[in-house]
């Protein structure tokens, strides 16, 4: 059931340099980094029937089985198969990488090993999408864009006209922004520590700016007299705890439903005033974006050719594979967004 894909383009994702930087759980060396792209079938394996050569597709590093009760339900892309594994450096079949140098392994990364110019997926890793698309703008559908934007569309779920608090103006964050702004916010808030991120949020439909730097009160208390006692929904994109807690304090009772989509320290705890949620507000996880990737991506990119999704705007830098440490430099100095790196070379 595995496919041997040719990658054509491929994005950082701040998750790459997280392990790059061996700050994963297991790190594991030698490893292909990557997850975040598109490319090619260039040969499908034994079993494999529903993908053939020259199928144009979106690796992804959580999969879709279509067999388990997390692919049958509506409720859940959670695949009991193919969820991701950070841990995990060879194939679900035998156990074996398909990668090697001098006869000893390279190990994967999240099934996906998408830096290198072949790679081999499961097949259910892999969203068979519109072979029209431009393949270096759709490859950023792979995690964040989809992550961020799926939080708010098929999580919060926000209604037109409607209050909206994104913590975190990151590529996800944005995301999530233009969720909100897809949706119809008439408010949507953006909460970072970084002032310069303002600019560029404005182009993802942020209206407002609050850096907490700014006040002495807590953020969550700023945020409600701002908007007469809270916002309707709020996304947490950053991974920190205190911001978890913020955004879901800062929902406004009754009806505020706060949605968590960064991954904090596996040590960190929530903690809130149980009365928070007696009030009536409603906290929710997401886990890329709730969206059932071989099901779901296609519908995506429909949507970019339809140009009813802009995906440029996130893309702020380019570079050869060649010049890949470049990528790494822009997002350690905050400079981009997201970096395609052109694998083809063409």
């Amino acid at each position: 059931m595995e496919v041997r894909i040719k990658v054509h383009y491929t994005a950082l994702c701040h998750t790459d340099l997280y392990f790059w930087e061996a700050k994963g759980q297991t790190p594991l060396f030698p490893r292909i980094l990557g997850h975040e792209a598109a490319g090619i079938v260039e040969s499908v394996g034994e079993g494999v029937t529903d993908l053939k050569e020259g199928d144009t597709v979106l690796p992804v590093f959580t999969g879709e089985c279509g067999e388990c009760r997390h692919c049958k339900s509506e409720e859940s892309n959670m695949c009991d198969l193919l969820r991701i594994n950070t841990d995990r450096g060879v194939m679900i079949n035998d156990g074996k990488s398909r990668f090697s140098i001098n006869g000893k392994p390279i190990y994967h990364f999240v099934g996906t090993s998408t830096f290198s110019e072949y790679t081999v997926t499961h097949v259910g890793s892999l969203a068979k999408i519109n072979p029209e698309a431009p393949l270096d703008k759709v490859c950023i559908l792979s995690c964040g864009v989809s992550t961020g934007m799926g939080a708010t569309l098929n999580v919060a779920k926000p209604k037109k006209g409607s209050s909206v608090a994104i913590f975190g103006l990151g590529g996800v964050g944005l995301a999530a922004a233009e969720g909100a702004r897809i949706a119809g916010a008439s408010r949507i808030i953006g909460i970072d520590l970084n002032s310069d991120r303002f600019e560029k949020a404005k182009l993802f439909g942020v209206t407002e700016f609050i850096n907490p730097l700014d006040y002495k009160k807590p953020i969550q208390e700023v945020i409600a007299e701002k908007t007469d006692g809270g916002v309707d929904y709020s996304i947490e994109c950053t991974g920190n705890v205190k911001a978890m807690i913020q955004a879901f304090e800062s929902c406004h009772d009754g009806w505020g439903v706060a949605v968590l989509v960064g991954v904090p320290h596996s040590d960190a705890v929530f903690a809130t005033n149980p009365v928070n949620f007696l009030n009536e507000r409603t906290l929710k996880g997401t886990f890329f974006g709730n969206y059932k990737p071989r099901s779901d991506l296609p519908g995506l990119v429909e949507l970019y050719l339809a140009k009813k999704l802009e995906l440029e705007k996130f893309i702020t830098h380019e570079v050869s594979f060649a010049d890949i440490n470049k990528a790494f430099d822009y997002m350690i100095k905050g400079e981009s967004l997201r970096c395609v790196i052109n694998v083809i070379g063409n």
